[in-house]
């Protein structure tokens, strides 16, 4: 038997890789003679820049940069051979027919440098978070000679339209006086007057995964879809929003971008970054999970299995019509291969043949508890079902 065992992180209490082990560590004791393929997922968010690097057999540097609140933290980024990214991922990243096979490709994830995670709830708050920390390890993976970059966007703590990661690039936001706001976070945008300096001709291009479809403003916009599990009130988001429009022009006319730019699906991707570095930078934006589908080579993966295992944090009834283990079951059920979905919540009820959903949360446990025991949790859900 051969399975494959593909688990993106359950949120707030397991990441991918270990969620992967523990659905392990339950068959190797119940069933030896299984042969088992580990393969972490990962949305752009915490993991991204590690599960790649791995899967393609790069390797991960880690420099100090700024923080989402300005104290300094740790981020790893990876550095990839081109020669070893799978051919369907090299197409999706449409980067020059020349690039030679000894080139390296950086993958960062934007969660290690200005995720929300590295926050306490009372820290919470994108009037005051910058990506300062993010344009830090853009600028590092270029000085350490990568031909191209892949960022990955989940798990933002911000909101500065990527001005804090473009401002570590070249880019200056100046007052009336001519004082240079650093890091131009929402809460001084009142002072910016305008945008002026020159983003490093040495950068290299960038590529971001991004999954969702949202503008930079309005009603589906970054403030309004995501600026609430930052830390924005409600009162708060007609003002960040216009705000956000304001700046918005500025970048435009200081980089020459259409305003149009401002519309794009994926534009209010991470509290607009991606506006913020396409306009500024000259990124493009890729599907996430189709990249990281292909880096990882899933569907030739689940091919070979003769069992598929996944899951996550929260199953509803949304997930296999989207991206990660959904995505995952949805293929293994397409090729005929019985599919089991381990999640510490399910709400889902489907029961199309062949795909099995599993609650890993002991009835009763306090939310709390089950954060914390996530791991035992699933490998006790795996033993018991397999």
């Amino acid at each position: 038997m051969r399975v494959l065992l593909a688990f993106d992180k359950f949120k707030d209490s397991l990441a991918a890789r270990p969620a992967c082990e523990a659905a392990a560590n339950a068959l190797r004791t119940r069933h030896p003679d299984w042969s088992l393929d580990l393969c972490p997922l990962a949305d752009g968010g915490e993991g991204f820049a590690e599960i790649l690097t791995t899967s393609a057999g790069g390797s991960l540097s880690s420099v100090s940069v700024t923080g989402p609140r300005g104290a300094a933290v740790d981020a790893t980024f990876g550095l990839v051979p081109w020669a070893k990214i799978p051919v369907t991922a090299r197409a999706l990243l449409q980067l020059p027919d020349s690039l030679p096979d000894s080139a390296e490709i950086a993958v960062i994830e934007m969660s290690a440098a200005s995720g929300l995670a590295l926050l306490p709830a009372d820290q919470r708050d994108p009037w005051k978070t910058t990506t300062l920390g993010t344009g830090q390890l853009i600028a590092a993976a270029a000085q350490a000679g990568a031909a191209a970059i892949v960022l990955g966007v989940g798990g933002s703590a911000t909101h500065d339209l990527g001005l804090g990661a473009l401002s570590a690039l070249g880019l200056e936001a100046r007052s009336h006086a001519g004082e240079i706001i650093r890091p131009p976070v929402p809460a001084r945008w009142d002072l910016i007057e305008r945008l002026s300096g020159k983003i490093s001709g040495e950068l290299p291009p960038i590529r971001i995964a991004c999954d969702v479809s949202n503008p930079l403003l309005g009603r589906n916009g970054a403030a309004a879809v995501y600026g609430p599990q930052k830390g924005l009130r409600a009162a708060d988001l007609t003002r960040l929003d216009h705000a956000s429009a304001r700046l918005g022009l500025l970048l435009c006319a200081q980089s020459g971008a259409s305003d149009a730019l401002m519309d794009q699906p994926g534009a209010g991707a991470a509290g607009g970054i991606a506006f913020g570095l396409m306009a500024g930078a000259g990124a493009q934006l890729l599907p996430g999970f189709e990249l990281v589908s292909a880096w990882l080579d899933l569907d030739a993966r689940i091919a070979a299995a003769d069992l598929v295992i996944t899951g996550e944090g929260r199953f509803d009834a949304s997930s296999l019509s989207g991206k990660g283990p959904g995505a995952v079951a949805a293929r293994a059920l397409a090729r005929g291969k019985p599919a089991h979905i381990f999640a510490g919540q399910v709400t889902a009820t489907d029961t199309r043949p062949g795909l099995t959903l599993h609650a890993i949360t002991p009835a009763g446990q306090p939310l709390t508890e089950a954060l914390s025991a996530a791991g035992a949790n699933l490998t006790a859900a795996v033993a018991h079902a397999l």
